[in-house]
């Protein structure tokens, strides 16, 4: 039909204009923020744009909802504006093909949702979560110059190296001192080598082929082993990565776990293709508001409502993910608030409507 194909074009052209400029606030601020860790020596410079690739591809599901749902607005606002949904209106079919093309629009945007939320964007995270590794990496061997003694976890071990690779990942005689309250560790070795546990984002030195004498500061007791091979850790990943890791998690993981962190990253996946579909039926219902008529007073209650929903999201996923609430609960509750929403400010100009008449109809003539 022609109206529809009309009303698809609108809503697409605004569509791509909306994720292009907020891709572009986007990946701009994280361009700065990349180029002045190379300039500054921790960040590579040839990771950079494969970096902001990534993450580009990691954000794009959280851009998509609020995407089509401004672009739905703004189009249908347009056509309000302009008076050209009233020329058509005269058939009594208007608000019927409106809702049906924006439904039909929003099942095909949902299904480009999925692929990216379920599939496209965990390996898009996982390729970001090797790529820090990889920088994190280079910038701790940079560091390590050979032929000085180098201070690492906060001057608690000092090393000192005698010859490295060019990457700096492989060392050759290596001396080790580290310090835990009184007690004391010297360790050296023919060879060592960077080691991180990509479960867990650990990172060991591992020492090969060498001795490792342990004992207090202030005694001349000491214990000396032997060792074919022996890990120092370096570095302890915390909490901080904990949302980098579960948002990088394959989808089929998700799905055989019991784990509430798990059920509440799979939810919150699947958030995304819910809003898809229930965001722009609300701007249908919106768009029946004199509001709309207005330019930017649409766009604004539009934000409006998707930063409230956002937000509920955010908090259900926190306290699902605390096991706070029980997973049939989850992020649905908040969705089932949304739909309700929907369905009253659909009913609200009819309820309105109905009043008017029985008002009119009370009043004698």
């Amino acid at each position: 039909m022609i109206l529809r194909r009309y009303i698809h074009r609108e809503i697409v052209e605004k569509l791509g204009w909306i994720i292009g400029l907020l891709l572009l606030i986007i990946t701009s601020n994280r361009l700065v923020r990349y180029l002045a860790d190379a300039a500054a020596g921790t960040f590579p410079a040839d990771l950079v744009f494969q970096a902001l690739l990534m993450k580009m591809l990691t954000t794009l599901p959280k851009l998509m909802p609020i995407a089509v749902f401004l672009a739905v607005i703004i189009g249908l606002s347009r056509l309000a504006r302009d008076k050209e949904l009233t020329a058509v209106s005269v058939s009594g079919s208007a608000r019927r093909v409106e809702l049906v093309s924006v439904l039909q629009f929003s099942l095909m945007f949902s299904l480009i949702v999925f692929a990216t939320s379920f599939f496209i964007s965990p390996w898009a995270a996982q390729n970001t979560q090797e790529l820090r590794a990889r920088a994190e990496l280079a910038a701790e061997t940079a560091g390590i110059a050979a032929g000085k003694f180098n201070e690492m976890s906060k001057g608690e071990q000092v090393i000192y190296i005698e010859q490295s690779s060019t990457g700096g990942s492989r060392m050759e005689n290596v001396f080790l001192q580290a310090r835990q309250g009184r007690q004391t560790s010297v360790i050296n070795s023919n060879s060592a080598s960077y080691r991180t546990i990509e479960s867990s984002g650990d990172k060991f030195i591992l020492f090969e082929d060498g001795r490792r004498y342990t004992g207090a500061s202030d005694s001349l007791d000491y214990r000396i082993t032997r060792y074919k091979t022996y890990a120092v850790l370096v570095e302890q990943d915390g909490e901080a990565s904990e949302y980098v890791k579960l948002e990088s998690l394959p989808t089929a993981t998700l799905l055989g776990s019991d784990s509430p962190k798990h059920e509440a990253e799979l939810q919150w996946r699947l958030s995304f293709v819910i809003a898809s579909l229930l965001l722009p039926v609300l701007a249908v219902a919106l768009s029946r508001y004199s509001f709309s008529e207005q330019k930017y007073l649409s766009a604004f209650v539009a934000v409006l409502i998707y930063v409230i929903y956002s937000n509920m999201l955010s908090i259900a996923k926190t306290l699902l993910k605390r096991d706070e609430i029980p997973a049939f609960i989850g992020l649905w509750g908040v969705h089932l608030a949304l739909l309700v929403l929907i369905v009253l400010a659909f009913q609200f100009p009819l309820v309105r409507l109905r009043m008017k008449k029985i008002r009119a109809g009370s009043v004698p003539s």
